[in-house]
């Protein structure tokens, strides 16, 4: 279940490093304590926390949920879709969720054997955000993701320390599949110690990343990184920055690059594939493969064959390969419009919007609705203090063709993003119609 010497760190916090002897103990000591059901729906904050329950759990042979929120409504569906699952956490909740175990303040310790999980255990599920429509459930079994770990390690190989443990601090939560993958198995399989906490103020994760005692490597999204160049904050020396869930622009990554003195490295994936390409966004536009991936292109999208799945995996991106091996985006499938014989992406409808002066957020989505001429319109939300939605349209006119103007405008205070800066497209319809 774990890699390395029972005195090699595998989580640190303000008080020090959290050696895997400790970490061995009380997992064998929350696994004592938990109620016997097939499934567990792993809500901790702490992520060293989630750590112990993570492995407690499978250690049982209870596979962990790991819902696309924590909101009490997605909780319940997931619940009520696999039943006998109970909640665990590391904190009172209001209200209680169903069937709700929480851990102590002091974790109980047991002695005991080693922790083996049988390669073939499936382990976890995983939900897909929801952004492009309903949430989809994700088998992990535990080889596979001793696989795409091992993957992960040699992409970031050269940003991790060469003779000790690296440090890493994540903004992302564990639940999340790039959490997972970048803050919870990395510690697991490789030689790496995670940060307990999960920092979201610059301030936060600037304080969580002095308390390294190596340089650290951040794993953070383009909406994290973007509010620490803006704070103004000062970081200490950084191994690197990994970034994920959603697309960096190239100027962003190239202000942290020069800021932070570190390279700022992009990893590709999905909840469906875990990740599998990689680049240097402030100077490369091609993915590079991880070893093993092959990307074959559909019409609808594009298959991913990996060491890590037991099948090919369908996404909806739409790729173009190079003669290097490497590939670029051109978009995804649910992505591209085509109105009136003229095509469009909305991706590059977003880019429009958010580069109209005083524009803070947006984001332009297609109507699930058809109107009288059997077209599904296009709408928008921004944020934008000072401006109406007239001036924003105004300033669209000159950018975008008429047939792709947002037919529906809203001017909101925020954007309903997720702990990952992702927009569930539910809540975007609910707020366009609030």
């Amino acid at each position: 279940m774990t890699m390395g010497a029972p005195g090699r760190a595998i989580a640190f916090d303000a008080r020090g490093d959290i050696l895997l002897e400790q970490f061995r103990r009380e997992v064998r000591g929350v696994a004592a304590t938990l109620p016997a059901a097939p499934y567990a729906i792993n809500l901790c904050e702490d992520r060293y926390r989630f750590l112990v329950a993570f492995c407690a759990a499978a250690s049982r042979g209870q596979v962990t949920l790991l819902p696309s929120s924590r909101a009490a409504a997605v909780v319940d569906e997931v619940l009520a879709a696999h039943p006998g699952s109970y909640c665990l956490g590391d904190q009172p909740l209001d209200p209680v969720p169903p069937h709700y175990t929480c851990l102590p303040p002091q974790l109980p310790q047991l002695d005991g054997g080693p922790l083996d999980i049988a390669a073939d255990a499936l382990v976890a599920i995983g939900f897909t955000s929801g952004s492009t429509g309903q949430p989809s459930a994700n088998r992990k079994h535990w080889s596979s993701f001793r696989r795409s770990t091992a993957q992960n390690l040699a992409a970031l190989a050269d940003l991790l320390d060469r003779h000790g443990s690296t440090h890493v601090v994540a903004t992302v939560p564990p639940q999340h599949m790039y959490g997972m993958e970048m803050s919870v198995l990395l510690p697991l399989l490789g030689p790496v110690a995670v940060h307990g906490a999960r920092p979201f103020f610059p301030q936060d994760v600037a304080r969580a990343l002095a308390e390294a005692i190596t340089p650290p490597l951040l794993v953070t999204t383009p909406v994290h990184l973007r509010a620490l160049l803006e704070s103004g904050i000062g970081l200490p020396p950084l191994a690197g920055i990994v970034s994920a869930t959603a697309p960096l622009p190239a100027e962003l990554a190239q202000a942290a690059e020069v800021r932070f003195g570190c390279e700022v490295r992009e990893v590709f994936g999905s909840t469906e594939t875990c990740v599998f390409a990689r680049r240097r966004t402030a100077v490369e536009t091609a993915w590079t493969l991880l070893p093993g991936v092959r990307l074959a292109p559909q019409p609808d999208g594009t298959a991913v064959h990996a060491p890590h799945l037991d099948h090919p995996v369908v996404l909806a991106d739409l790729v173009e390969l190079c003669a290097d091996g490497r590939f670029e985006l051109r978009g995804r499938n649910a992505d591209l419009l085509e109105i009136a014989g003229k095509r469009a992406s909305l991706a590059d409808l977003t880019r429009k919007l958010l580069a109209v002066p005083g524009v803070v957020d947006g984001v332009v989505l297609q109507l699930d609705a058809r109107d009288g001429a059997g077209v599904r319109r296009i709408a928008a939300l921004a944020v934008a203090p000072g401006l109406d939605a007239a001036a924003i349209l105004a300033a669209l006119r000159r950018q975008v063709d008429p047939v792709f103007l947002p037919r529906r405008l809203r001017c909101v205070d925020t954007l309903p993003r997720n702990d990952t800066g992702k927009l569930p497209r539910h809540a975007l319809l609910a707020l366009l119609e609030g």
